[in-house]
């Protein structure tokens, strides 16, 4: 898609039919050569802005896919990372491009006449990986902070106060959760009839294809999102992204949502 690195129409159209889950399973190994992939100036704007909001000691990345935020959560925490997704596909490549501490992948070792330098111990915090789906997560409230990125058109509306109980129960006492949102597009603007017509192809092909591949681009309304964020028990304020810009209007052109466990 759009480079030689990532996948054919082919290999789209193979995911495209099936579940969620293995349709990641199939897309992992050139996700990141995708624009589904969370772009860097994005990641560097919530690091950003949430480093304000610190210090942190451990965080949690719901639905971690290849691991994008657990670099944003490595920068921002001082003890331990969790990153969480269902897809065994996509956490492989997680823990590939994030090795244990002392390790290296296989292609970046040094040379035997080029030892590298060691790096100091305890330098950054643990990382783990754990398979589990995030409507049902397998955590006490051990999170000073959570985030996600780019996941959240993979949940139906309904399931959604769902979801974020899940992240509530997660937090320790005064814990966020925090995440980007966009302004919508203009309607009638290119973005909007773009996004318009993914997701009326998505409805169709759910209606005549099992199983079923949820991936809504118009579901994540924000003035849904805050009642239902209220709803499971955070207190909920907006921040700009002045990084990412500001439309014509003079408003945010992204925002970033602070749900704080009370």
């Amino acid at each position: 898609m759009f480079t030689e690195q990532g996948p054919t129409v082919r290999e789209l159209a193979v995911q495209a039919l099936s579940s969620i889950e293995r349709g990641y399973d199939l897309l992992a190994p050139k996700f990141d050569h995708t624009p589904y992939r969370t772009p860097d100036r994005v990641l560097d704007a919530v690091t950003d802005e949430v480093r304000r909001l610190g210090p942190f000691d451990t965080g949690l990345d719901v639905c971690c896919g290849t691991g994008a935020g657990v670099g944003v959560l490595r920068r921002l925490c001082r003890e331990r990372v969790v990153g969480v997704d269902f897809s065994a596909g996509m956490l492989a490549e997680a823990r590939a491009a994030f090795p244990p501490e002392g390790e290296r992948p296989a292609e970046e070792e040094p040379a035997e006449e080029e030892p590298a330098e060691e790096e100091p111990a305890g330098e950054g915090p643990a990382v783990d990986w754990v398979r589990a789906d995030a409507r049902s997560l397998p955590f006490a409230p051990a999170f000073d902070l959570a985030l996600s990125f780019g996941a959240f058109g993979h949940f139906l509306p309904a399931e959604r106060f769902g979801l974020f109980a899940e992240v509530h129960g997660s937090l320790r006492p005064g814990g966020q959760f925090v995440f980007p949102i966009g302004a919508p597009p203009p309607v009638g603007s290119r973005a909007y009839w773009t996004l318009l017509g993914f997701d009326a192809a998505m409805r169709v092909r759910n209606a005549l294809w099992r199983p079923q591949f949820v991936m809504y681009y118009r579901t994540f309304r924000l003035g849904d999102v805050l009642e239902d964020l209220t709803r499971a028990g955070f207190a909920v304020r907006l921040t700009p992204l002045a990084e990412l810009g500001r439309r014509p209007d003079g408003s945010p052109r992204a925002r970033l949502v602070v749900a704080t466990r009370e």
